[in-house]
């Protein structure tokens, strides 16, 4: 037996010029979706100014609530409410909810570990598996949209609430309603 014959494999060169075509083609398309991605990223920013600030600070200037246009749309401004609780600000903002009252916000998501055959084991309690030695992990959140729910009914009842622990974000926010 002849290796060398053997391991001789025949390469078809006018391939190799497909393979660069397209993978330039790739390439190409690649750098497109880049730039349109970064152009939705500007546009969202743009809708974003012109929703949160430019519409309702010149509606606010002129002194009216809601605006109807001559189509049957209407122009109003409405509160948004967005909260998120920082990671660094966890245990502090957990505190600041049980301390009052507001524990039922909290979600408390507990998980356990448990190796091959050991089935029967994973129906006990977490303190009994606790006390057995096995791996018990806790973990304690609330949902974002669940806080800015909270964030909202606090603030639109003249509540106070910790800005810096909830990252709370409260804009004008601009919402148009066409006429179908």
């Amino acid at each position: 037996m002849d290796l060398e014959q053997e391991s001789t494999i025949a390469v078809d060169t006018g391939m190799s010029s497909d393979i660069a075509d397209s993978c330039n083609k790739l390439i190409d398309t690649q750098k497109q979706l880049k730039a349109l991605d970064d152009q939705i990223t500007k546009l969202q920013e743009v809708e974003r100014t012109l929703s949160e600030q430019t519409i309702p600070n010149l509606m606010q200037q002129a002194g009216i609530s809601m605006l109807k246009l001559a189509d049957g749309s209407s122009v109003e401004i409405t509160k948004k409410y967005a909260a998120r609780v920082p990671t660094s600000k966890v245990d502090e903002a957990h505190d600041w909810l049980r301390a009052n009252g507001y524990e039922d916000l909290i979600k408390n998501d507990l998980s356990l570990s448990f190796g091959m055959k050991e089935d029967n084991q994973a129906k006990a309690l977490a303190q009994e598996l606790i006390e057995k030695g096995f791996n018990v992990k806790q973990k304690t959140h609330v949902h974002h949209s669940t806080l800015a729910g909270f964030v909202r009914e606090q603030i639109e009842e003249g509540k106070e609430v910790p800005h810096d622990l909830f990252g709370v974000y409260v804009a004008d926010r601009t919402k148009i309603t066409t006429k179908e």
